[in-house]
């Protein structure tokens, strides 16, 4: 799993049928201190999660994992909101 911060809302007038009403953000990969990790990149929102907020996300094939069709063309998935991250 990585961190990334909720950059923006991808809009789709059209897309896979497996992606029909899911929601697309675009996300900028940071660091556990909040800097930027590499370019930002759109995942599939399996959560709510909005814009600013910090999240954690899978890549590759377990992208998939946590839509309804596990066949989804997917790359990214955010699968959870992060509350706090303390840096020791």
């Amino acid at each position: 799993m990585y961190l990334a911060r909720v950059i923006g809302t991808i809009w789709a007038t059209r897309k896979d049928e497996s992606l029909v009403g899911t929601k697309m953000q675009l996300i900028q990969p940071i660091d556990r201190f909040g800097k930027n990790a590499s370019e930002p990149l759109v995942a599939i929102d399996t959560i709510g999660a909005g814009q600013g907020e910090t999240v954690y996300y899978i890549t590759a094939r377990e992208a998939s994992i946590p839509l309804r069709h596990a066949l989804s063309p997917v790359d990214a998935s955010i699968v959870g909101i992060v509350d706090t991250i303390e840096n020791h």
